[in-house]
């Protein structure tokens, strides 16, 4: 069986039960599409393992989706020593479950409440509903922001200031199309382009020097 995120349940379940109702009650018309809706979010909601044979210093992709550009974080961003950006956007077809970049101790993870305005405007990242969560790992320290879009509705951010973390562990879930930015200190090396693909938990998008393991 296809293995299924948490947040799923109930996009599946409810749409699959009203078709089993409507079939019994003599509409199968009305069944049908139920049915086909709750097919949908079985394939949205997929939640498959990942693993990763990279070596420590490497990061990794915290969501599936297309590399949509890779440049200067802003100003708050490098204020705090990351000052690099990597944008992946995740599209209604890609497995919506992020993980984590790197391994190590959460020092802040908070959510802020925003607009709605499509996930690739480079607006988004600061207006839009997104959690932020910082990393310091022993390879060096990184951040990442997940970010609702037009279609997305929720942002689930399922760790908290304090947990410790293995990298590609699962973090949480953007619920129906958005994008994930990845903030770097200046000494990351950086291996995608924009145009690239990623998947979550297994493709490295960036290198700390191996000096920088603590």
């Amino acid at each position: 069986m296809l293995p299924l995120a948490p947040e799923g349940y109930p996009f599946v379940l409810i749409p699959a039960l009203a078709g089993v109702v409507a079939w019994g009650f003599g509409y199968p018309m009305a069944a049908v599409p139920c049915w086909v809706l709750a097919l949908a979010c079985i394939a949205f909601f997929r939640d498959p393992a990942r693993a990763s044979t990279a070596p420590p210093e490497a990061v990794l992709a915290p969501a599936d989706g297309k590399v949509l550009a890779v440049g200067e974080a802003p100003k708050a961003l490098a204020a705090i020593g990351l000052p690099r950006q990597i944008s992946i956007f995740m599209s209604p077809a890609n497995v919506h479950v992020n993980r984590a970049p790197i391994a190590g101790n959460v020092r802040e993870a908070r959510w802020s409440p925003g607009k709605k305005f499509p996930a690739f405007r480079d607006k988004a990242s600061e207006l839009n509903e997104h959690s932020f969560v910082v990393l310091d790992g022993e390879v060096g320290t990184v951040a990442y922001k997940q970010i609702a879009g037009a279609v997305a509705r929720r942002v689930v951010c399922s760790i908290e200031a304090g947990q410790e973390l293995a990298r590609g562990q699962r973090v949480g879930i953007i619920k129906f199309g958005s994008r994930v930015d990845l903030f770097l200190p200046a000494p990351a090396a950086i291996e995608v382009a924009a145009g690239e693909r990623t998947r979550a938990g297994v493709t490295t998008v960036a290198r700390f020097p191996r000096e920088n393991r603590r």
